[in-house]
């Protein structure tokens, strides 16, 4: 059986020390570029691979990377956290990290969760998702200078805090491209279909609606409310709302929706008013989407898990940094989404028409 290449191996290669190798792997930002580059090259040609156990012992880190497993959710739009766990994983086995998931019933008991994970030497870091105002999870996390970052802005707070890593995806930007590409297409009564007021993501999300039909076609804010319908998320809820729209006032010729799940319900809707072709744009890019040819918005998920990481770690590093020592400004990564266009028609099947 042929011998594995050894770090030694490395360094003999890359005619560098073996601490050199060894910086390399767990400490690249304290390496010089042209080095750094010489001694992955020499990794990569002897195809070296570190021995997990003994770089963990050495470093006095778990490698490990924790995250709550959300509920299940029956909503459309309730996988894109599984989406983005599964993006998560495989970006963090690039990098020599694992992902270790556990359950919550409440904030309160991911907090404790967070203290037994942390106190036995589990977990190096923690992603939080589903963020809200006033988050105490990320309060707590703060308070112990634990490591982490949150899949969600912090709501009503300091956006730039060095204390809060945050990465999220641009809501604003993506209903904007929404909104403006219809507008392109020549329609003027441009909906908008989203969540109660007071959620930061649907409220951002709005937002990017309202500017786009201000910027291009001069819609007041008298206009823009009587354009607006509110829904709680569900395909039964959007259904509802949007039949009892067209059956007083089927003034519209487009939608943008808050969520794909919103979307399919107008879309129903529409379709049993015998208005099937007007346009309707969702959010998320969900499976459901591409199956009954929903135009909608892209999260970028991979791009999410990608920021994550270079948050936490630095643009190329394999270990953890401490919390309050990030090397990247700013601290956080807003995302921008991809406005996927498809042929919607009769909820069946069709193919994709390019973005």
């Amino acid at each position: 059986m042929a011998q594995l290449p050894t770090i030694e191996d490395v360094a003999r290669v890359a005619n560098v020390s073996r601490q050199t190798v060894s910086n390399v792997l767990n400490s690249p930002e304290v390496v010089l570029p042209d080095t750094k580059q010489r001694v992955e090259q020499a990794i990569q040609t002897l195809g070296y691979r570190p021995h997990a156990s003994a770089r963990r012992l050495r470093t006095r880190q778990s490698s490990t990377i924790g995250i709550r497993l959300d509920p299940v959710s029956n909503g459309i739009s309730g996988g894109v956290l599984d989406r983005y766990l599964h993006a998560l994983a495989e970006r963090s086995a690039e990098r020599g990290m694992r992902i270790t998931i556990f359950t919550a019933t409440d904030a309160d008991d991911e907090v404790e969760q967070y203290r037994r994970l942390r106190d036995g030497a589990d977990v190096d870091a923690f992603v939080v998702t589903s963020t809200r105002w006033g988050d105490p999870r990320i309060h707590w996390l703060i308070e112990q200078r634990m490591p982490f970052v949150s899949f969600g802005r912090p709501w009503g707070e300091d956006l730039a805090s060095p204390d809060h890593l945050w990465v999220d995806v641009d809501g604003y930007a993506g209903t904007y491209d929404a909104t403006a590409h219809l507008v392109g297409r020549g329609l003027t009564r441009i909906g908008w279909l989203g969540w109660p007021a007071g959620s930061g993501t649907g409220d951002d999300r709005r937002r990017g609606w309202e500017t786009a039909m201000q910027d291009k076609l001069g819609v007041d804010n008298r206009e823009l409310a009587s354009l607006a319908i509110t829904a709680e998320e569900g395909v039964p809820t959007a259904r509802r709302v949007i039949q009892e729209r067209f059956e007083t006032e089927p003034d519209l010729d487009a939608l943008v929706c808050a969520s794909d799940s919103l979307a399919l319900g107008a879309m129903m809707a529409l379709a049993a008013a015998g208005r099937p072709h007007l346009p309707v744009i969702g959010f998320d890019n969900t499976p459901v989407a591409q199956a009954v040819g929903l135009s909608s918005v892209d999260q970028q998920l991979d791009h999410v898990a990608a920021g994550t990481l270079e948050l936490l770690m630095g643009a190329t590093g394999r270990r953890v940094l401490p919390h309050g020592t990030a090397t990247d400004d700013p601290s956080h990564r807003l995302v921008t989404p991809k406005l996927v266009i498809r042929r919607s028609s009769h909820l069946a099947p069709v193919e994709e028409d390019g973005a």
